[in-house]
């Protein structure tokens, strides 16, 4: 009798040892409300807004003259040739997805072509592999950045999309942080962009970064002083480095000088006031310099790094000279 009972106590210490264990995995399991949503992915937050952005879009290209249906697909057919490593849903390790760098670049294509009327010299000079583009800056916002970005899709042999670095403050604009990546673009911390050259990928720089954005007309292709990051990453990487000089988007939209105040209450490292409410219809002319290789230790102190970003600076300011001697007229 008694060994029945020791039997009994047993089996329910085992069932009830095996609730335990069942109730403390599900709990396990169970997602804690208190940090549910920091652990959301969010891509799978954005999805339902580009599935229905793909959709329209869709729409819209279906209803589109036929000569925008063909840009569209040359556009198109010029990613698909590129040498991206996307994943099977058509995302890159970094957020870029390809329909919707497509459609960004359908838009700015329009531009390039019909109003700046870009034309590029030397793009033959894009070597494979990775490679960091260095240009002049100018403008308040990036249009400079997206011609030399359109150029590289439609122009190079092959394509080349370029990674374009962001200030710090860009991600911090809601729904913008989301296309910015998916456009292509990245924080531009060195991380980031140690990891994408390493990756084999090609991505622009503009070492003048603010100050180049706040230079007044007077200023227009006057060099302002080049930070020491790229060349750092490009010794650290092996990686070659094309000088590119744009003329045209200096007179785009003349300054009047920077609205500072304003800026702090944004948050924007500078609010240029311009003279003009839209960009001026410009002729932009790209001109893309022999790569430039470098050998060194990427810690050696600022004044070693110095003397070689000079170089850079030199060479950028050489294909900006020749450039404005050879330019006829601003618009034509």
């Amino acid at each position: 009798m008694a060994k029945s009972r020791r039997s009994a106590t047993a089996a329910g210490n085992t069932r009830r040892s095996a609730t335990g264990r069942r109730r403390a995995k599900a709990r396990a399991a169970a997602p804690d409300p208190d940090h549910e949503l920091d652990e959301l992915d969010m891509t799978a937050l954005m999805a339902p807004f580009e599935t229905l952005g793909g959709l329209a879009g869709g729409i819209v290209e279906s209803l589109a003259p036929q000569a925008l249906r063909d840009l569209n697909q040359e556009i198109r057919e010029r990613i698909a040739e590129s040498p991206l490593a996307l994943n099977s849903y058509g995302y890159d390790p970094w957020g870029f997805h390809a329909d919707v760098a497509r459609r960004a670049l359908l838009i700015m294509t329009l531009f390039y072509r019909y109003y700046f009327r870009v034309q590029t010299y030397g793009i033959e000079n894009l070597p494979e592999g990775r490679l960091l583009l260095i240009s002049n800056h100018a403008g308040q916002i990036a249009i400079d950045a997206t011609m030399i970005g359109v150029a590289t899709v439609l122009e190079a042999d092959p394509p080349r999309p370029v990674r374009g670095m962001g200030e710090y403050w860009l991600p911090t604009i809601p729904f913008f942080n989301v296309f910015m990546a998916r456009a292509g673009g990245v924080v531009g911390t060195p991380k980031n962009c140690l990891d994408i050259l390493e990756h084999g990928e090609a991505v622009i720089a503009f070492p003048e970064g603010v100050r180049g954005m706040n230079k007044s007309f007077s200023q227009r292709y006057q060099l302002q002083e080049f930070g020491y990051g790229f060349m750092r990453l490009a010794l650290q990487t092996d990686t070659p480095i094309v000088p590119i000089a744009v003329v045209g988007s200096e007179e785009q939209a003349p300054s009047l000088g920077n609205f500072e105040p304003l800026a702090r209450l944004l948050g924007m490292p500078a609010f240029p006031l311009v003279a003009t409410p839209i960009p001026l219809p410009v002729r932009y002319h790209i001109y893309f310099g022999e790569p430039m290789e470098f050998r060194g230790n990427h810690n050696d102190e600022d004044e070693i790094i110095g003397k070689k970003v000079d170089q850079v600076k030199a060479r950028i300011n050489d294909l900006l000279q020749s450039g404005l001697r050879r330019r006829t007229s601003i618009f034509f």
